[in-house]
């Protein structure tokens, strides 16, 4: 049986695996990622700071006791997944990956093969009453942290994006997370050329991206009791060092922010 033939058009997952060091990506999808270092020099350090964001995360939410993990958009496993972190904590911990590209989800499986505890589904994040229904590896009676890690700059309707998140965290108990990580504008020099970047993104990859200023991302957390430091730039969001202090002048640190939110566990709670 001959190899099926190669894509012809880049996409999301296999362009962000590339940029973070990974071998399950194409020739088309190193093309796209040329040009958007060259457009943006500094995307693949972008890509490592949000890669670095999830970590960090991921760990903080173990440490407040969360067993449970949905990753939306989970992309193609590569160093540093969710299920490592949370099951080198706890061997226990749950996670459910969803993606809706078929090769993302097809090596997942195969990489959780042996793993009770974690399975990847193929499903839309944007029809949150199907994930749902079919993430069955997790309780809902239980707290679940929703993971939605440099993915909702791919639903570009500001309303549907809202609508969607808020689905997500209609469905979880108190004392349950959500944390995102999300593109937004960023002035200056940075600014022109992510206006490049976002422009070459568009003209080459299957999925369009919509970069949102620091205010609308802040509204996916309506409702939602921000852990601090709040919304910030990926690196300046408890850093590992000590003494981390933040550089101004670091261009992907400007064009990235995330952060995590809490459902209340009371009226009175405190982070």
């Amino acid at each position: 049986m001959s190899e099926p033939a190669e894509p012809t058009v880049a996409a999301a997952a296999r362009v962000y695996d590339y940029m973070l060091g990974g071998t399950h990506n194409y020739a088309v999808d190193r093309a796209a990622a040329a040009q958007t270092a060259r457009s943006f020099p500094l995307a693949a350090v972008g890509a490592r700071y949000n890669r670095e964001f999830l970590g960090r995360v991921v760990r903080f939410l173990t440490g407040a006791g969360i067993r449970q993990f949905l990753d939306l958009g989970s992309g193609i496993p590569t160093a540093g997944n969710v299920h490592e972190i949370a099951q080198a904590e706890d061997p226990a911990a749950r996670v459910v990956y969803v993606d809706y590209e078929r090769e993302a989800v097809e090596l997942g499986q195969r990489i959780l093969g042996g793993n009770p505890n974690a399975t990847a589904i193929r499903a839309d994040l944007r029809e949150p009453e199907d994930v749902l229904s079919r993430a069955g590896l997790l309780d809902f009676g239980e707290p679940v942290a929703v993971l939605m890690i440099s993915v909702l700059h791919f639903i570009t309707d500001d309303e549907q994006a809202r609508d969607v998140v808020r689905k997500y965290v209609g469905r979880l108990v108190p004392g349950s997370y959500l944390a995102l990580s999300h593109l937004t504008w960023a002035g200056g020099r940075a600014g022109t050329l992510q206006r490049e970047t976002s422009h070459v993104y568009n003209n080459t990859v299957a999925e369009s991206l919509a970069i949102r200023d620091v205010e609308q991302v802040a509204s996916f957390f309506t409702g939602l009791e921000l852990v601090e430091p709040g919304l910030v730039p990926l690196p300046d969001w408890r850093p590992d060092d000590p003494d981390y202090v933040p550089d101004e002048d670091d261009v992907p640190r400007q064009v990235g922010v995330g952060g995590v939110g809490r459902t209340r566990l009371d009226v009175s709670s405190d982070l």
